[in-house]
């Protein structure tokens, strides 16, 4: 069975830190580029970040660049994004996904991609 897992978000303070990881069975994700996007509540959905298959194209939203980093596994089949000076802004539903493309302009999804469940990260006093 395909799927994508995300864990690790949760409620942290402006500032914090938090680590998302997307764990993949079924399949073997050094193959695909891998997209981390998220949604706010009557938001639309932007994505934040990707890496190429290769790992040679990194994308950031100017929103969180410098503020994220996004790595690969490949031994254990997981993709992450950490998340450091977190701000109320980063509020937001966030999921990964295999992607289309991913270079250094952006990330595009495509009709066939997979995609996680979500997880929810709030940052509050």
């Amino acid at each position: 069975q395909v799927q994508l897992v995300e864990s690790g978000g949760g409620l942290v303070q402006p500032g914090g830190s938090l680590r998302l990881s997307c764990a993949a069975s079924g399949f073997t994700l050094d193959y695909y580029a891998i997209g981390w996007f998220r949604q706010a509540p009557g938001k639309e959905r932007e994505g934040v970040s990707c890496i190429s298959s290769s790992d040679d194209n990194i994308y950031y939203a100017d929103s969180v660049k410098g503020r994220f980093t996004i790595s690969r596994d490949n031994a254990k089949n997981t993709v992450y994004l950490q998340m450091n000076s977190l701000k109320p802004e980063d509020t937001a539903v966030y999921n990964c996904a295999t992607v289309f493309e991913c270079t250094p302009s952006g990330v595009r999804s495509g009709a066939n991609d997979y995609w996680g469940q979500g997880t929810q990260v709030t940052v509050s006093a």
